[in-house]
């Protein structure tokens, strides 16, 4: 990302920490359902207006429903693009915390909690420069390239959509993708506002353009996902039990310590949960914060 990426980069980034942290309210006066521009004559997205001023919405919302059939919308067809001028900066720094861009979308799989953000944002400036459509099938992700493309899977009811990358972010706490508006319909993160599940990256290379889907069945008896918080991963089992005694000290929840096998490396995990939704995951995420200890990290199993 060049220089005049700064700014609508930070903008974005800043926009997506403020609306997707839980479920956007239904309705808005600023945009309805069939609108698919948000584009009167009138409408400017001027990026040099500070964050209070630049959106015409004060807080994100949905649309009401009317005039846009959701499941008859296509999904993108994956194909190589190339990386957009903006929005591909790597490392870069928000809030505090460094991230860096892959170089390809291929061979990434990661699980984690989604959410997702509508029509304050439709008509605006993504972080590579394009129109926000809440009715696309677009994400915005931290890590994968600009544009990109992910099959995202709902581990909770197997559906899964493909969608384009085109936007950085997001920067809440313990989210991994923030999905368009339509996106979180087709794989039902909406209206719950979150989701836990799965995001494949897609090599528009291969002929089949199709990731290597896991069973969604996990290895619990109910079939269900089960989130976790991670603190700490330790070759050595004795730190591992150090900081998992800490953790019961000050009541954060079930603590576990397991075992994995990562690249031929045996690992010791401390892990809390698990959790019964995403909110009590951001308490516990906050607790471990505010006690200094190892920042957290969403564990889907």
């Amino acid at each position: 990302m060049r220089r005049r990426g700064l700014l609508p980069f930070a903008l974005a980034a800043a926009a997506l920490l403020a609306g997707c942290a839980g479920s956007p309210p239904r309705g808005s006066a600023a945009s309805g359902a069939g609108d698919r521009s948000q584009g009167s004559r009138e409408f400017r997205d001027d990026l040099q207006q500070s964050q209070q001023r630049r959106y015409r919405q004060d807080r994100d919302s949905t649309p009401d429903g009317a005039g846009i059939d959701i499941a008859a919308l296509p999904e993108p067809v994956p194909k190589t693009e190339p990386l957009s001028r903006y929005g591909n900066k790597s490392p870069y720094s928000v809030l505090g915390r460094t991230y860096y861009v892959l170089p390809t979308a291929a061979g990434y799989d990661e699980r984690g909690i989604a959410s997702y953000y509508g029509t304050k944002f439709h008509g605006y400036m993504t972080s590579d420069l394009e129109k926000y459509d809440m009715y696309a099938f677009t994400a915005a992700s931290k890590v994968l390239p600009l544009p990109s493309y992910a099959r995202v899977t709902n581990l909770e009811n197997g559906k899964s959509v493909v969608v384009r990358i085109n936007d950085r972010g997001p920067f809440a706490e313990n989210r991994i993708i923030d999905l368009s508006y339509a996106a979180a319909v087709r794989i039902g993160v909406w209206p719950g506002g979150t989701g836990l599940v799965e995001v494949q990256g897609i090599d528009p290379a291969r002929a089949d353009m199709e990731p290597a889907l896991p069973p969604v069945v996990t290895a619990q008896s109910d079939g269900k996902p089960r989130l976790y918080l991670q603190v700490g991963a330790f070759g050595d089992p004795a730190n591992a039990q150090r900081l998992a005694d800490q953790l019961r000290l000050q009541n954060v929840g079930t603590v576990r310590v397991v075992g994995a096998q990562v690249g031929g490396r045996a690992l010791t995990r401390v892990q809390i949960g698990p959790l019964a939704d995403v909110d009590q995951a951001d308490r516990v995420t906050a607790k471990i914060d505010a006690l200094g200890l190892p920042h957290a990290q969403v564990a889907v199993q």
